[in-house]
C-alpha cells in the first residue's frame, strides 16, 4: 500500500509541474523587455584637451665647452718641429766639430774633419807550446840542479827514475812541470829540481818558440 501511495504522489506532482508550464504557454500577457546592452561606441564622446609640454629648444654646444682644459691638444701648435730623437744630447760647444775631442785647430782639414789617431794593435798572442820534433832545433840544458834525495825516501830504500813533462818557454825557462811516471816518495824532489833547471831556446826555422819536451830524474841509492 505505502509503494502504491508513492507512485500515486509522482503522478499527482507531474500533473501539477505539465500544468503550470502550459498556463505560462498559453497566458496572453506580454513577454518581459529585455535590457538594452550598453554600446559604448555609440556613447558620447567627452573632448579632453592634454597639455603638452613645451620642447625644448637646445642651444648649440661650443666645442671649447665640451674639451677639458686638461686635455692634450689635438693638434699641433704652429712652430713646432717634428721629434729626431736627440733632444737630449748636449749641444756641441761653438767652433768644434763633433767627433773630435780636443783637438788642435791644425789638426782639422779643410772638410772639418780631423786626423784621428787609430788605436794602437793588440799584441801579439803568445804561440802555444808544440812537442819537438825533428825539424826543430831541440834546448840545450845549460843549469842542471840535482834532486834532494828525501830522508823517508832514503830509509825506506826507495830508488828509481821520475819521468816529467816540462813545458819551456821562447827563453828556455821551466813554466810547469808534470808528473807522467811516478814514485810517491820522489815525485816532490823531481819537479822542484826541474822547476830550476834552465835549457837554450828551442828553434823552429830559426826563431825561438815555446816547447813541451820530457825529462827523466834518476834517484839512486849510493
Amino acid at each position: 500500500m505505502r509503494r502504491s501511495f508513492t507512485l500515486f504522489s509522482i503522478v499527482v506532482h507531474t500533473i501539477v509541474i505539465a500544468g503550470g508550464l502550459y498556463a505560462q504557454i498559453v497566458a496572453d500577457s506580454d513577454l518581459p523587455t529585455l535590457h538594452r546592452p550598453i554600446i559604448f561606441d555609440s556613447s558620447p564622446f567627452m573632448p579632453v584637451e592634454i597639455q603638452l609640454p613645451t620642447p625644448r629648444i637646445e642651444r648649440a654646444v661650443k666645442a671649447s665647452e665640451t674639451v677639458s682644459p686638461n686635455a692634450a691638444p689635438v693638434v699641433a701648435p704652429a712652430g713646432v718641429r717634428d721629434e729626431t730623437g736627440h733632444e737630449d744630447d748636449p749641444a756641441p760647444t761653438r767652433g768644434a766639430v763633433t767627433g773630435v775631442e780636443s783637438a788642435p785647430p791644425s789638426a782639422i782639414d779643410g772638410l772639418g774633419i780631423g786626423d784621428i789617431a787609430s788605436p794602437p794593435p793588440p799584441p801579439p798572442q803568445p804561440a802555444p807550446p808544440m812537442h819537438l820534433h825533428s825539424g826543430m832545433k831541440a834546448p840545450v840544458k845549460t843549469l842542471d840542479v840535482a834532486p834532494v834525495y828525501p830522508t823517508i825516501a832514503r830509509n825506506a830504500r826507495v830508488q828509481g827514475v821520475v819521468i816529467l813533462e816540462a813545458v819551456l818557454d821562447v827563453q828556455g825557462r821551466v813554466q810547469s812541470v808534470r808528473v807522467l811516471r811516478s814514485i810517491p816518495l820522489l815525485d816532490q824532489a823531481a819537479v822542484e829540481a826541474v822547476q830550476q833547471w834552465r835549457f837554450t831556446p828551442a828553434l823552429l826555422n830559426g826563431v825561438a818558440v815555446p816547447v813541451v819536451m820530457t825529462v827523466t830524474v834518476n834517484f839512486t841509492l849510493q
